[in-house]
């Protein structure tokens, strides 16, 4: 699924009249089938670009296209419809407490399914095996009988990362997905996500803090600070004094670095 941002503008939905947009003027376009990272420091306006490829923040000013839509020209029904076919994960997963792990990974098929189907899947898991399948990917399937607060939180976010693997989409939109994995989990995680977007064709937006591991695994790179983007960039192409121009202020005194030789990616096949 392919998307394009033409002049967009756009305020968090927490931010005070009057306050700065948290995006600026932006003009993205990401192809069908794509893999890009979004980087940039802290308040950038990463989160809110993700909102508005997902259809869940209009733009404030601007023209956003998914496909051949324009989805804040739709009727209610017809954007509640395209929305099935995106999957946004937010960096902290919406995830019942209560829930066991097998339900919470097969509400990612909730977009495709009717709402008899939905509510009785939340008391009799329609396919435990694709759940089962699903977390092995993410190395959780020993967890899938388990209770959602019994999870650490870098296991929650693997959960919400496995969703995606269920979900009827062709669009996956991942915010910040290893902010609680230690530097192997994240390595694994990542390459994961990258490997299964890739096998199935889906089109696949990430925002990183991590910026070797968007390096090592993306092959273009969206520098964002400000709510600008300040570079739109082949990976070959981000070198150490873009980085530093893109993180300038942030960490006084320790430049981003890139290692040389990115670390090898770790190939996990999707079934």
């Amino acid at each position: 699924m392919r998307l394009q941002l033409n002049q967009v503008a756009a305020r968090h939905p927490a931010s005070r009249p009057g306050s700065t947009a948290a995006l600026c003027g932006v003009d993205l376009q990401v192809a069908a089938g794509e893999h890009v990272a979004v980087i940039g420091p802290s308040g950038a306006g990463k989160t809110t670009l993700l909102q508005v490829m997902a259809c869940a923040l209009p733009p404030a000013s601007g023209d956003y296209a998914l496909g051949d839509h324009h989805p804040w020209r739709l009727s209610t029904r017809a954007l509640h419809r395209l929305r099935g076919q995106l999957f946004l994960a937010p960096q902290v997963p919406p995830l019942p407490p209560r829930q066991r792990v097998v339900t919470a990974v097969l509400a990612g098929r909730l977009p495709a399914m009717g709402l008899a189907s939905s509510l009785r899947s939340l008391f009799y898991p329609s396919d435990i095996p694709a759940a089962y399948e699903a977390l092995s990917r993410f190395d959780l399937d020993d967890k899938l009988f388990e209770r959602v607060d019994r999870l650490s939180g870098g296991e929650r976010q693997r959960v919400g990362l496995a969703r995606a693997l269920l979900a009827p989409a062709r669009l996956w939109l991942v915010d910040e997905p290893l902010s609680s994995l230690d530097p192997a989990r994240a390595r694994q995680a990542l390459a994961t996500l990258v490997a299964c977007a890739q096998e199935r064709g889906i089109t696949l937006v990430t925002s990183l803090h991590q910026v070797d591991a968007a390096l090592a695994q993306f092959p273009r790179i969206v520098g964002l600070r400000d709510g600008k983007i300040a570079f739109d960039l082949p990976t070959a192409d981000v070198t150490q004094e873009r980085l530093d121009r893109l993180y300038e202020g942030e960490l006084p005194g320790e430049p981003v670095a890139v290692q040389a030789g990115a670390p090898p990616a770790v190939v996990m096949h999707c079934r």
